[in-house]
């Protein structure tokens, strides 16, 4: 399906209907189709690179630090000792990039579902396909909801870096549908208590979660199925220009009930923000991660 409209890449979805949004594209390096999914990497004229899952956006080079940053340092600095550490999904190397920067982190196993989307941001993309290279990280490649099943080991920490449950599709006519993608299996109540039972003791876990202006009720649907299985469950966002709405969540929840998730176990002021290269994640973004607007602190409260 092409979707450059005299030069514009525009990203449709019944996941957000009745909008759209455009970037210039400067050059495509990259459109295949994998086993899994629709592979797209373009050199966009403001925004960097840009890579494309299925028409969905999941990073520009301008502003994904917003998302990869407080992804993993969220829940990392939420943990007073997170040395070893899962990553499901994540096969653009972002999370895995920033944690070979967090001096605690001492292992990193990792399962993405699809190879090809590695490669193709190992060789056209390395700001983000760097993160491969981390000494840190064990990659493996298959569901990984089955890998969360199937592994013996425990963990400190568990992200979830997966794309939307939903994904859009466009017939010949151009009418648009909606079919399963790959990440469908780690949105569901069960793949949380599949994460519970791989967590270590006083482990956090966290997830992709959503945009609230878009899927408010989704997210509440989530929030409260985790309620069912963890004692500390929270919800933070971040601001990432290119993503629907301009905005994405974060579900995340502890099995330790002493968890504050709002109130880092780290400071990591401005100065050592700069220190350590990050351009987005601070101590103090941490903490207004979790304040959220009434709406939506209302929805949230709101229980099965």
């Amino acid at each position: 399906m092409d979707q450059h409209l005299k030069g514009w890449y525009t990203e449709r979805s019944p996941m957000w209907p009745g909008q759209a949004f455009s970037l210039k594209v400067d050059r495509t390096l990259l459109h295949k189709r994998s086993k899994f999914q629709d592979i797209e990497i373009f050199e966009s004229t403001n925004y960097g690179k840009v890579l494309v899952l299925d028409g969905a956006i999941q990073f520009t080079e301008r502003d994904e630090a917003s998302y990869q940053e407080m992804i993993t340092y969220l829940p990392l600095n939420a943990h007073p000792n997170p040395r070893k550490v899962l990553v499901v999904g994540g096969g653009d190397g972002g999370v895995a990039r920033e944690l070979a920067r967090h001096p605690m982190v001492e292992e990193v196993v990792q399962c993405e579902i699809d190879k090809e989307v590695i490669e193709a941001c190992k060789k056209h993309v390395p700001s983000m396909g760097c993160g491969f290279s981390n000494p840190k990280l064990t990659l493996h490649t298959g569901d990984g909801a089955k890998f969360l099943e199937e592994t013996q080991d425990k963990f400190d920490v568990i992200i979830t870096d997966a794309s939307d449950p939903e994904v859009a599709t466009q017939g010949e006519e151009g009418a648009e549908g909606t079919k399963d993608g790959p990440a469908v299996s780690l949105f569901n109540e069960d793949y949380y208590a599949k994460m519970k039972g791989k967590l270590a003791e006083g482990g956090v876990m966290c997830c992709q979660g959503e945009n609230m202006w878009l899927h408010a009720d989704l997210i509440l649907k989530l929030m409260n199925g985790c309620r069912k299985i963890f004692p500390v469950v929270d919800y933070a966002y971040t601001y990432t220009p290119t993503y629907p709405g301009g905005q994405i969540g974060f579900i995340l929840c502890s099995v330790d009930p002493a968890t504050n998730f709002k109130e880092p176990v780290r400071e990591w002021d401005h100065n050592k923000a700069k220190e350590m290269g990050l351009k987005y994640y601070n101590a103090d973004i941490h903490r207004a991660a979790f304040v959220l607007p009434t709406f939506m602190k209302n929805h949230l409260s709101h229980t099965d």
